[in-house]
């Protein structure tokens, strides 16, 4: 199920496609919640994470291309919403950008889904089928990377280079040493399976840690670390024996 915002500033046209959402793609599309303007819109997907956002061009003042220009990559897909001319939406068009012309018709909603989900699902085949020659071409390198897929299409990155990993549900933020972070919609799980051989360690449900980046750590149930951009996170008391033996190992 694709999970989805809204963020229209007429609430009219948000309950429409809201009600659309739930009897017309039910078991495919989720609101799971709505904005009326580009902060609280900006907030709200921070928040929720969603998969999709439906954007509506004009929001009062400001614009719906306000909202993508905070963002250096985009990690959600975007369908604006409309009530542009037919003769402006060739501009879309021709962007091949998604979009649905105001007021939504039921059967075009259903099509956008249906391609967005297919569109959704063949990116991360293709992620994973491009990730695992990476590894492959990669195995027993002295300076191996990584490959992240990104909404304009792949980046890598050095393991060396990766302090840590955070997770915020099914997405990741990966933090770096240039105090670059970069949001991957893939889950904690997955990069502790592809990390782990290049000692990184999972000291929480949440956190995944490179070992060559621990500064300090202190003691206590479970005890916390701090790394060496002086971030400072929670051990859990269930891994604490596991990571103080890797720890020690390390020596």
């Amino acid at each position: 199920m694709i999970s989805a915002v809204i963020i229209d500033d007429e609430p009219h046209c948000i309950d429409r496609l809201s009600y659309l959402a739930d009897h017309y793609c039910a078991g495919e599309l989720f609101i799971a919640g709505t904005a009326d303007r580009v902060d609280s819109g900006f907030e709200l997907i921070k928040e929720l994470k969603p998969q999709l956002v439906f954007l509506d061009i004009q929001i009062h003042q400001q614009t719906g291309f306000d909202l993508l220009k905070k963002y250096i990559t985009i990690p959600f897909q975007v369908v604006f919403t409309t009530a542009f001319e037919q003769y402006a939406i060739q501009a879309f068009k021709f962007s091949a950008v998604d979009y649905l012309l105001k007021p939504i018709d039921p059967d075009e909603l259903q099509l956008t889904v249906k391609k967005l989900r297919e569109k959704i699902e063949r990116e991360h085949h293709l992620d994973s089928i491009a990730l695992l020659f990476q590894n492959i071409q990669q195995m027993g390198q002295h300076d191996p990377k990584i490959t992240v897929p990104t909404m304009t299409g792949l980046e890598f990155i050095k393991v060396q280079d990766i302090i840590r990993c955070q997770s915020d549900v099914n997405y990741t933020t990966i933090f770096m040493k240039d105090k670059k972070s970069l949001m991957v919609a893939k889950t904690l799980k997955e990069f502790e399976g592809l990390l782990s051989p290049y000692n990184f360690f999972r000291i929480h449900n949440s956190h995944l840690v490179n070992l060559a980046y621990i500064k300090s750590y202190y003691k206590g149930k479970g005890g916390y670390v701090q790394l060496e951009d002086k971030t400072e996170l929670e051990v859990s008391s269930r891994r604490k024996d596991d990571f103080l033996a890797m720890l020690s190992a390390l020596k």
